[in-house]
């Protein structure tokens, strides 16, 4: 057997299809079912059974995961080891973040940290799903959260705060009286979503979202107030606070990585200018900005 062939049949235990295995690995989805049917006829066992909820794995299967996790763990573990060896600033880093903060407050700090270090490429992946370090899903992950990972190595950078925000002229006309309260319904994140049920239990929204980005735009045309990140609520001219930030509201912002990759030049580099550039704008992501 080869390692690229028990690699990609991980991809799909994991993943549980074959078009998420095709995704994960970067091919196309015929490319993992020849394979994996390859596979199974050289082994002469099904790995591999079709039930109406998905794919599960026969005890073939499970044994062959098993076997293939312990082996990427080892190949994992002496690469990382051989990274930290080499006191060149250089390969690939894979870093993944939150889109609405990747594409607007973080964007400007990768760029300075590319020009720093020209000879690491920085590669930026954007997702609000968990991201499986161990795995190497990424090398570093910059993640919201008061509860990293116990088996990950993690950097506090600061404080996330939100609030709840609306059009200068929406909240001016709820002031007055001249319009009822109207919340939009978000699906961004766990975080917005049970927060806005708190405030609003009624759960009677006529606008629903599922991304801050296209809360933000919602909130702009007047469609309601809503719950945004004080680092995108108080960048945007148009928008006010209808609530000021709650202390039980905040969250941390993580710089994640695994603990093999400690020692790894270009991690600790990256960890180093993060920490800088993020304390000095602090007061952004804390809602404290002028």
């Amino acid at each position: 057997m080869q390692w690229d062939d028990a690699r990609l049949f991980l991809a799909l235990a994991r993943e549980g299809s074959f078009s998420g295995a095709a995704k994960r690995l970067g091919v196309q989805h015929s490319t993992v079912s020849r394979r994996i049917h390859a596979l199974e006829k050289d082994l002469a066992t099904p790995l591999v059974e079709r039930k109406a909820t998905g794919y599960v794995l026969t005890g073939a299967g499970e044994a062959l995961k098993e076997s293939a996790t312990r082996i990427e763990r080892e190949l994992l573990s002496f690469e990382a080891v051989s990274a930290g060896q080499s006191e060149e600033a250089s390969g690939e880093l894979r870093v993944t973040a939150i889109a609405n903060m990747a594409s607007s407050v973080l964007m400007p700090l990768f760029a300075r940290f590319s020009a720093a270090y020209p000879s690491i490429d920085l590669r930026v992946e954007v997702t609000n799903d968990s991201v499986r370090l161990a795995e190497r899903d990424a090398d570093v992950a910059l993640r919201q959260t008061n509860n990293p990972g116990e088996t990950l190595i993690g950097t506090r950078l600061t404080t996330v705060a939100s609030a709840v925000y609306g059009s200068s002229d929406y909240c001016a006309a709820l002031a007055a009286g001249r319009a009822p309260e109207k919340w939009l319904g978000v699906d961004c994140c766990e975080y917005h979503r049970s927060w806005t049920k708190q405030a609003r239990p009624q759960l009677d929204h006529s606008f629903c979202v599922d991304d801050t980005s296209l809360t933000a735009a919602a909130l702009k045309e007047g469609l309601g107030v809503g719950y945004l990140p004080c680092f995108m609520g108080d960048s945007e001219p148009k928008l006010v606070r209808f609530r000021e930030p709650e202390k039980h509201h905040e969250l941390g912002l993580w710089l994640l990585y695994h603990r093999d990759l400690r020692s790894t030049k270009r991690v600790m580099l990256f960890r180093q200018h993060m920490q800088k550039e993020i304390k000095d704008i602090s007061a952004l992501f804390e809602g404290a900005a002028s």
